[in-house]
């Protein structure tokens, strides 16, 4: 007997990115996750005009620079026991976004939001140190899943403690910020997040460890941290994040606010000499009681100078 293949919809799913007053948003549909709309192959060319088209019809958002991420495909992501409709595939996208230059009355009347990130990901802010909750809540959690089962691969190349030791520097390694999608697979895979209890994942254990989001739409959010931050070392994408002239303390915080790390003021300007990336305009803006600060701007003429454009972020500050 033949059986029917379930039928598949494409979806497309958006983390769109911004950042405000030195704080990394993310638009957020509803209360608890990200935008995503259907892919039309007949209204839509490309996955990507798709994004565009919806994201701009329901939100009035005009997006700047986008990026594929992933294919998300998993069994059970957008259903429910007993539920027999098409299985959802979703493109996931990056996409980056100028707060300043969006309508706000049409992002409420659609019924979203700008909401920091590390509400969603709060140990991987560590611009005021080392968050406590790693030490109180995560890594004994993350501890007693692998103790017993230190060997225990689970059908990766590494075993448990191998990958908790990687990805959250622990036994002498060092905290490396782009492997926030790693670190959010671990806590799902060990029960600890609400995401893993929703998913009926067996021995759950379930710990307050940032705003869970619908479907695996925090997942998606978490490989797109890791995509940007790892950007801003090789792409001068940060500059699609700011103001046509800003200063460099404004540059500064918005490369701060996406690694999630602090960075120190003299040797960030260091840096920023070194890469070439920006140029004075000649105009100061006051700010504050102190000094005028000078403005500066993306020296574009670089993009036909140099393949690798970023900022090597080096040690911690």
């Amino acid at each position: 007997m033949t059986v029917a293949a379930r039928p598949i919809e494409i979806g497309l799913t958006a983390a769109i990115v911004a950042v405000s007053g030195g704080q990394p948003l993310i638009l957020v549909a509803g209360s608890d996750g990200l935008p995503f709309g259907p892919f039309d192959p007949l209204k839509h060319r490309t996955f990507e005009a798709g994004l565009r088209a919806w994201v701009a019809e329901q939100t009035g958002l005009k997006l700047g620079y986008a990026e594929q991420l992933y294919t998300f495909g998993d069994r059970g992501r957008h259903s429910a026991p007993g539920d027999v409709g098409p299985h959802l595939v979703s493109v996931g996208y990056l996409a980056l976004a100028r707060i300043e230059t969006q309508p706000s009355e049409a992002l409420a009347r659609a019924g979203a939001a700008w909401r920091r990130w590390y509400e969603f990901f709060p140990w991987e802010d560590w611009r005021g140190g080392r968050p406590q909750m790693l030490d109180e809540a995560l890594l004994p959690a993350l501890a007693s899943w692998a103790r017993g089962n230190e060997e225990k691969t689970d059908g990766k190349p590494l075993a448990r403690r191998e990958r908790v030791r990687l990805a959250f520097g622990t036994d002498g390694a060092p905290w490396d910020e782009e492997r926030a999608l790693d670190r959010y697979e671990l806590l799902y895979e060990a029960g600890i997040v609400a995401e893993a209890a929703r998913d009926g994942r067996a021995g759950s254990v379930r710990i307050t460890a940032g705003i869970a989001m619908r479907f695996d739409h925090r997942r998606i959010l978490a490989t797109a941290i890791s995509r940007l931050r790892a950007k801003l070392k090789y792409r001068p994408v940060v500059f699609e994040l700011m103001a046509e002239e800003f200063t460099l303390t404004e540059l500064q915080k918005t490369v701060e606010a996406i690694s999630g790390r602090h960075l120190h003021k003299q040797n960030f300007r260091r840096l920023v000499e070194a890469a070439e990336l920006v140029e004075p305009t000649g105009v100061t803006a006051q700010s504050g009681r102190g000094r005028p600060a000078a403005l500066f701007r993306f020296r574009r003429d670089i993009l036909k100078e140099r393949p690798a454009l970023g900022f090597r972020l080096g040690g911690r500050g």
